[in-house]
C-alpha cells in the first residue's frame, strides 16, 4: 500500500536523512538515510516489497530483515498520525 503523509506533515531533506515536523504536535521526526530511501519509494507509489528491494539494493542486506525494517517503519508512521 503507497505511503501518504498528512496535510499537517512538512518535509525536508537533509544531508543526513529526512525531516518530518508534525504542526499539530510541534514536534519534529529525523528520518535516517535507510528511512528516508523507504519513504521516497512508498511515496513514489512503490510498495512495501518494492522498499524493501531498494534496502537490498543499497545496503547489502537480507531479504527478509529488509521486509520487517520497512514494515516497522510504515506501522510507526501510521501509529504516530503522520502517514495513512
Amino acid at each position: 500500500m503507497a505511503l501518504r503523509f498528512g496535510d499537517n506533515v512538512s518535509t525536508a531533506e537533509t544531508d543526513y536523512g529526512t525531516v518530518l515536523l508534525d504542526e499539530r504536535a510541534g514536534a519534529y521526526w529525523e528520518l535516517n538515510p535507510t528511512a528516508t530511501l523507504v519513504v521516497r519509494t512508498l511515496l513514489d507509489g512503490g510498495e512495501e516489497s518494492d522498499a524493501a528491494a531498494a534496502l537490498v539494493r543499497e545496503f547489502d542486506i537480507e531479504r527478509a530483515q529488509a521486509l520487517r525494517d520497512v514494515e516497522t517503519l510504515v506501522r510507526e508512521l501510521r501509529t504516530s498520525g503522520l502517514a495513512s
